[in-house]
């Protein structure tokens, strides 16, 4: 789902010879969010992010568009589990067991990332990948970055969300 590199936009050739991108840059938009997994908690748009794996029934980390506040994201992450997956409590996993040591919440992290959206919608391919899209974290500086506050779930295991850590040298602060 993320890639800490500079993202590239991949590409297929066509029956004709030609190359053409196999996705696309997106832009969210307000109108556009529902239609991509985002919910709008308080005029603030929040998605799960996934890990990448197939195996993932949660989120094991969010992605809240723009430069938010720690505190507002942890409340945007709690409405989106209990809005997708029906679970009011952010720290466990909907079926873990309560009596098990509940994590801290992780600090969130202001960055920026780029949406790459699969396919390219002038070159459908017809997988199972169609219209989905995966986050690529990436400089403010590179064409299509938005600013995103990102923040791993607290029960899932720090090597699988992948959010950038700016004590590690990613281009990325911690959110007050």
């Amino acid at each position: 789902m993320t890639a800490p590199a500079l993202y590239e936009i991949e590409t297929s050739e066509g029956d004709d010879g030609t190359t053409h991108p196999t996705e696309q840059v997106w832009t969210p938009c307000a109108d556009g969010t529902a239609d991509h997994g985002f919910i709008n908690h308080q005029g603030l748009f929040v998605a799960g992010l996934g890990s990448g794996t197939d195996d993932d029934l949660y989120p094991v980390g969010f992605l809240v568009l723009g430069h938010q506040r720690w505190a507002d994201i942890i409340s945007a992450a709690a409405t989106y589990m209990s809005r997708t997956h029906g679970w009011r409590n952010l720290h466990l996993y909907p079926g873990n067991d309560p009596s098990v040591l509940i994590p801290r919440i992780p600090r969130a992290v202001h960055t920026h990332g780029v949406f790459l959206r699969h396919p390219h919608p002038d070159h459908p391919c017809g997988c199972e990948w169609d219209g989905t899209w995966r986050l690529v974290w990436a400089p403010p500086t590179e064409p299509g970055a938005i600013p995103v506050t990102a923040m791993r779930h607290p029960a899932a295991p720090a090597a699988t969300s992948s959010v950038p850590n700016p004590d590690q040298g990613a281009p990325a602060s911690w959110a007050a």
